[in-house]
């Protein structure tokens, strides 16, 4: 270790330093959880933290490296230039395995070094493939993770505009439908009845709502949440605005201390949320350039303050009148397959909700700490029965609402607003009935078929 750590010194100057303790790594995968083994260390030599595990996740716009660790430490971090690096020193701490398991394919991190310096202090350099913007911060424990130290890799590129780009009136776009799964990476959601985790629950189910809408013309589904990793609440929404998205809809799993709390509800903005979010955005203005209003939106930042203040409520209010709608026709949906826990739908200030000119519901699925919704939250089955009951909610919201300038809007009265299906391996008629939400009856009347007719992969059908 003697040798490591007279390169390491060497980082402080800038220098490369030799390339010792180099791990070079296979491509990796959306997620990946390394374990570290920890060996026996003297008492005498022992720091007073260790690291116990390392975990990395790769989201579209950075990556996050996280040490868990025995207890609570001290750090810094700088980053080097000519090559690329990162340091990361921390106090008083050992490294009793090594870094060895991690995969770094797909990262900014070509390289890990390590070695102990003055006595108990870590020093770990990552030897990067291109230039990032790092930022670390340290985690005390909670009821899944102990003491933790993360560090965040940002990707360096053109800042993305959170602005919501207006599309013209005479478009025939698709209905664009942002479908959040909460929690991910870092974040597991609640940790329900034999360790199922919300963040996996409600990824599947998002997953297979946007199967759904692609099956339908006329709509473009987006997944804010990709894969297993970490994005901030506000971030979610901005995300969903420059996709210009007309709903979002954001996924979750409920979870109570009685375990037998259980039902799903849906979530549209409170009215104090919707105060708090105007107010915000009124303050913040001047040195912005987003856009309200829907498809023709306006900018507020050649606004006065009356103007803009009006302008903001009346989008607020147009969009909370629709969020609530569009959760009263989901709701319905999933009290047909699904327990509710109220009747009604409800009202939270989440942030996820808070998008002024967006219909914005979030979406409970059920109480994953309830054993019996637990067993049943984990299985392909009943998430897509609770996909198809979602889907069906805001298809049957937008079919009879479509926002001008788009095809549904165009084709109102042509075709009946009906949507096409290609047919695939192993679809039934009655499948194909039942995942759309029409009964047998008219799918086989609308395609001018019979109960015996043989379906061919390939073939279109028109659904209702």
């Amino acid at each position: 270790m003697g040798r490591e750590l007279d390169s390491l010194q060497e980082e402080d100057k800038g220098s490369g330093g030799p390339q010792l303790s180099r791990r070079r790594f296979t491509k990796m995968a959306s997620v990946l959880v390394a374990s570290l083994t920890l060996p026996t260390v003297s008492s005498a030599l022992a720091a007073s933290a260790a690291i116990k595990g390392v975990r990395l996740w790769r989201s579209p716009e950075k990556t996050r490296l996280v040490f868990d660790l025995s207890s609570g430490i001290e750090h810094k971090i700088f980053p080097l230039t000519n090559p690329h690096r990162l340091v990361i020193d921390i106090k008083d701490t050992r490294l009793p395995g090594s870094l060895s398991k991690l995969e770094l394919g797909e990262t900014p991190i070509k390289d890990v070094r390590w070695a102990t310096r003055k006595n108990n202090d870590l020093r770990i350099v990552l030897d990067l493939k291109q230039k990032i913007t790092p930022r670390s911060f340290v985690l005390k424990p909670n009821d899944t993770y102990g003491h933790r130290l993360v560090i965040d890799l940002f990707d360096v590129k053109a800042a993305a505009t959170t602005t919501r780009v207006p599309e013209p009136i005479s478009t025939n776009r698709d209905i664009v439908i942002a479908i959040d799964a909460g929690h991910g990476g870092e974040d597991p959601g609640a940790v329900g009845h034999r360790g199922a985790r919300e963040k996996d629950v409600v990824l599947a189910i998002a997953r297979e709502i946007s199967y759904l809408f692609k099956q339908n013309k006329g709509f473009k589904p987006v997944l804010v949440r990709t894969g297993d990793y970490y994005i901030s609440l506000r971030e979610r929404t901005k995300l969903a605005r420059r996709k210009n998205a007309d709903v979002f809809i954001s996924v979750h799993a409920d979870a109570f201390s009685r375990k037998s709390a259980n039902g799903a509800s849906v979530f549209t903005l409170s009215q104090r949320g919707a105060s708090s979010e105007t107010a915000r955005w009124l303050a913040n203005k001047e040195n912005s350039s987003d856009l309200v209003g829907g498809e023709d939106g306006v900018s507020l930042d050649d606004k006065d303050d009356v103007l803009a203040s009006v302008l903001l409520d009346l989008s607020m209010t147009d969009s909370q009148s629709r969020s609530e709608k569009i959760g009263s026709r989901v709701l319905s949906h999933l009290g047909r397959i699904n327990k509710l826990h109220k009747k009604k739908v409800e009202q939270a200030a989440f942030a996820v909700l808070k998008n002024p000119d967006i219909p914005s519901i979030l979406v409970e699925t059920g109480f994953i700490s309830n054993p019996t919704e637990a067993r049943k939250l984990v299985t392909k089955a009943h998430q897509r029965k609770l996909a198809r009951a979602v889907h069906a909610g805001v298809k049957e919201f937008f079919l009879k609402n479509p926002p001008a300038g788009t095809w549904i809007a165009n084709n109102r009265g042509k075709s009946s607003t009906a949507v096409s299906y290609k047919v695939k391996s192993g679809d039934t008629l009655s499948g194909i009935a039942t995942r759309h939400h029409v009964s047998l009856n008219r799918l086989l009347a609308s395609n001018h078929m019979g109960i015996s007719d043989i379906l061919k992969v390939g073939q279109i059908l028109r659904i209702p």
